[in-house]
């Protein structure tokens, strides 16, 4: 109870900003709710003085909300779904995520750009923009300016390709089957996937990219559970290695993402209860209750971050963000070509 009482009123506060940018969000599926309550919180961290007891509150939401959100995300991914029907997309899914991994990592290093962004929009490019931040920032030791940095950057290229693929899918010839394979492949995040999907149906009536950009978006979203678990070995054994130099304390559970495990174990109730005729609306709740958590996840993010801060130090994280965004788009087609598919 004591805990409780320090945390519900900042709670409450990033619940009263989560609604309206959840509901601004289905308004504005190109920008989408977690980026409208990640602004909304750093415009109001501006003028906040001081957060009046609302620290703790804030601080629960933005990592273990977070993590709730992440785990509630595996009841949308039914896997033997995904599997049989994004098969034909994997070799595609795994150059561009490769290639986005290496470019960020590269750049990282040509630009001295710190290790967490980089691999923050690395893993936001190529996997599935802020779910995927969302689910690596704990596992990484990622700090709410280094995320709210790297959702900034996901966002801005987002918006981009929601706008931009379309008209250019239509100047490369695509069809409708290759433009869901590259919609799928080459936009960072599920709402600016399914606003560019959406785009091209409505210029191509009854095209149906949508239901094939959905797949494949889904497909690579799969690719979460071992870049994280990755990430968690690499952290996990460094930590070994400062323990052993009496730098520090190991610990296994401080470093390891176990929430990444009930995100398995969510998949694959999913996928079980599938097989046994359970239909998937019952778990819609669940994904609903994931995205809204996100949203409120990001709200403590935003008022955890400094503008003014995150302004003057964006240039180097937006142009690794354009260059993972650039050389993703130039594979994806790039291997349609290779594969005859397009």
């Amino acid at each position: 109870m004591a805990s409780l009482q320090k945390k519900w009123k900042g709670l409450a506060f990033c619940l009263l900003l989560a609604v309206p940018s959840w509901f601004l969000g289905k308004m504005f599926p190109i920008i989408g709710g977690a980026v409208i309550a990640i602004l909304a919180g750093m415009v109001i961290a501006v003028f906040m003085k001081t957060k009046n007891g609302l620290e703790d509150g804030i601080k629960f939401t933005s990592k273990k909300i977070l993590q709730w959100a992440v785990i509630l995300l595996g009841f949308g991914m039914n896997l033997n779904v995904v599997l049989e029907t994004g098969r034909q997309s994997l070799p595609i899914i795994v150059c561009t995520i490769t290639t986005s991994l290496v470019v960020s990592f590269l750049l990282h290093r040509l630009l001295h750009i710190p290790s967490n962004i980089s691999t923050l929009v690395g893993v936001g490019s190529s996997v599935c923009g802020g779910s995927a931040i969302a689910a690596t920032a704990p596992v990484i030791g990622a700090d709410d300016e280094e995320i709210a940095q790297s959702i900034s950057v996901i966002f801005l290229f987002n918006v981009a390709a929601a706008l931009l693929f379309p008209p250019l899918g239509g100047l490369l010839g695509l069809g409708n089957e290759g433009f869901g394979l590259f919609a799928g492949t080459a936009v960072n995040d599920t709402s600016s996937v399914t606003a560019a999907a959406a785009a091209w149906d409505g210029m191509h009536p009854g095209a149906n990219t949508l239901d094939t950009a959905t797949i494949v978006k889904l497909t690579r979203t799969l690719a979460i559970i071992p870049i994280t678990l990755a990430l968690a070995l690499r952290r996990t054994a460094r930590a070994r290695r400062a323990g052993g130099a009496g730098e520090g304390s190991f610990s296994l559970r401080r470093v390891f993402p176990f929430f990444l495990l009930f995100f398995m174990l969510a998949s694959l109730i999913t996928t079980g209860a599938s097989l046994a005729g359970v239909d998937a609306a019952a778990f819609a709740p669940f994904k609903e209750l994931s995205k809204f958590f996100i949203i409120m996840a990001m709200a403590a993010i935003g008022l955890n971050t400094d503008l003014i801060k995150l302004v003057r130090t964006g240039g180097r994280p937006i142009l690794m963000g354009l260059c993972c965004w650039a050389a993703i788009t130039a594979v994806s087609l790039g291997m349609q070509y290779a594969l005859g598919l397009w």
